[in-house]
């Protein structure tokens, strides 16, 4: 592609370069406006400076790409209120065998809820718990950390849903689902156990030793409160077992007689009957003496009352218990559609219906089933990053016209083939170091074409091995630093905050095993990938 005028190249190399600034770097003290808001600049910019026109902007923005990601994003909310992640949660404490059991557990089970559910989803939803048990067990936190983020990064790259490039990657090379899934999954699996392995072998020593005395400053997590973590269902039972006389207190029926302070809610229904044929008893007898026992008799004239209010109250309690039954036969119902659903997306993906349709369409069903107003659900859609990505494919669009994206891969090119090792391991390299400079979504949106192009000279084959390889290498690539990826800032960020267990992953800790895994990992996962 020829250069577009100098003019342009430097307008547009400009707008794109405060997009990178901004998406890299979004709280920069001179302009600490955001990535979302970034994206938005960087688009308008490439308008405002006549880099592409308005038409060619809103052509820019991939809608497929778009509806993919609102559809996953609204099913794993609906998911997640249907307890999906609290039981994932619970097979990480269930039956633990030590801390090297439990950071294998980590790491399998982040990748495989990162395949389905996203990467950024997972470490949201785990990070906290995962916080918990290592406090609990008086464990250092950062091994397992790194086993969530690091296994979420490498587990997303195995299915098209996975993470957004691959969303992008999946549309753009209209490879089905179920091919993806054939081609990466090898490598996937493998990644995983590697990754563990590096982990293991990096803090097998921290894993093994046990402290002779608790950190009196460390604050040690109860088992009830692993239970009662955010995603754990209400414990709360239906019947509460009062006495009596807290019973009438609560129904304000207090009676102060030695009967009623020790006979139990279950006899006062035969309580009450002797109570009103005693009444009868005595009304009777009462027309004899009148004059002489009006008192005695207004005084008796109460217990009836009493007994109507006791068989009442005990009605309303077996009537409120039915109800609270209903809902909960109704709450299983519920929760057994909502996974009916997602199983159904899932098989309907791997058989080659249209991605973006197929989740739109699962998100909908889901809003139906609950038969709720959605709103409260749809507002937790990440809309931002909606934004984000719409201004993303604008401002890409208008750097790619200026020419420098594919002269920059004209020189590369030769050196890049995929038919030979050389090439794949030069390919890599160039991914990886994008994907760490300019984040793996813009990377994709810039080589893809490219090096797509590139192979289907050689072979149809090769075209579909290339994006495969996009996809394998800008994924795992996210682990090489704590800025590589989205879920290594979700790691960061959720333990840092979390309540009275707060714990600061420091850039250069994450480094130390980043390097090392990312490059091992990257290496192995190539030669697997068909």
């Amino acid at each position: 592609m020829a250069m577009s005028p100098a003019v342009k190249v430097v307008l547009g190399l400009l707008s794109f370069a405060i997009f990178w600034v901004l998406a890299v770097f979004p709280a920069v003290p001179f302009l600490p406006i955001g990535r979302t808001a970034g994206s938005l600049l960087g688009a308008t910019l490439m308008v405002i400076f006549q880099v592409i026109t308005p038409d060619q902007a809103y052509a820019a923005i991939d809608l497929p790409i778009l509806g993919l990601l609102f559809g996953t994003m609204v099913v794993s909310v609906y998911l997640e209120r249907a307890d999906m992640f609290k039981y994932l949660s619970k097979l990480l404490s269930w039956k633990s065998r030590g801390p090297k059991d439990l950071l294998c557990r980590i790491c399998l089970i982040s990748a495989i809820s990162s395949a389905l559910f996203t990467n950024d989803t997972t470490c949201v939803v785990l990070t906290e718990f995962v916080l918990k048990i290592a406090r609990q067990h008086n464990l250092p936190p950062h091994p397992f950390l790194l086993a969530l983020a690091s296994s979420a990064n490498i587990g997303s790259s195995a299915t098209p849903i996975g993470n957004p490039q691959n969303l992008v990657i999946a549309v753009q090379s209209k490879i089905s689902f179920g091919n993806f899934v054939i081609g990466i999954l090898p490598a996937m699996l493998v990644g995983v156990i590697v990754n563990a392995l590096i982990l293991l072998a990096m803090y097998w020593k921290l894993l093994s030793s046990q402290k002779d005395e608790e950190d009196a400053t460390a604050e040690i997590v109860a088992e009830e409160d692993i239970n009662s973590h955010r995603f754990s269902p209400a414990t709360l039972s239906h019947f509460t077992s009062l006495n009596p006389q807290e019973w009438n207190s609560q129904k304000g029926h207090v009676d102060n007689t030695p009967s009623s302070r020790v006979t139990p809610v279950d006899i006062e229904i035969d309580r009450v009957s002797n109570g009103a044929s005693d009444s009868v008893r005595i009304s009777i007898e009462s027309k004899e003496v009148l004059s002489t026992d009006v008192s005695f008799q207004q005084s008796n004239e109460t217990v009836p009352s009493k007994a109507v209010a006791l068989v009442a109250s005990s009605r309303d309690v077996l009537s409120e218990q039915s109800l609270e039954g209903k809902e909960r036969w109704k709450r299983m119902f519920r929760k057994a559609c909502l996974y009916l659903v997602t199983i159904g997306m899932l098989v309907s993906l791997l058989m080659g219906l249209n991605m973006s349709w197929t989740a739109i369409t699962a998100a909908l069903a889901l809003a139906v089933l609950d038969f709720k107003d959605a709103r409260p659900n749809l507002e937790k859609v990440s809309y931002s990053l909606l934004i984000f990505f719409c201004g993303m494919f604008i401002t890409v669009d208008g750097f790619n016209r200026t020419g420098i994206p594919s002269n920059l891969w004209d020189l590369m090119e030769t050196y890049a083939q995929i038919d030979h090792i050389g090439g794949i391991a030069v390919l890599a390299v160039v991914i990886l170091v994008l994907s760490n400079l300019a984040s793996n979504v813009p990377t994709v949106l810039l080589l893809g074409s490219r090096v797509a192009a590139s192979a289907a000279a050689i072979s149809e084959a090769d075209e579909k091995k290339a994006w495969l390889i996009l996809a394998w290498v800008s994924t795992v690539a996210g682990n090489l630093s704590l800025m590589g990826s989205a879920a290594n800032l979700i790691v960061c960020e959720q333990a840092r905050r979390a309540p009275y267990l707060g714990y600061t992953l420091s850039f250069w800790r994450h480094l130390k095993f980043g390097v090392p895994s990312t490059l091992i990992v990257t290496a192995i996962g190539l030669t697997l990938i068909r």
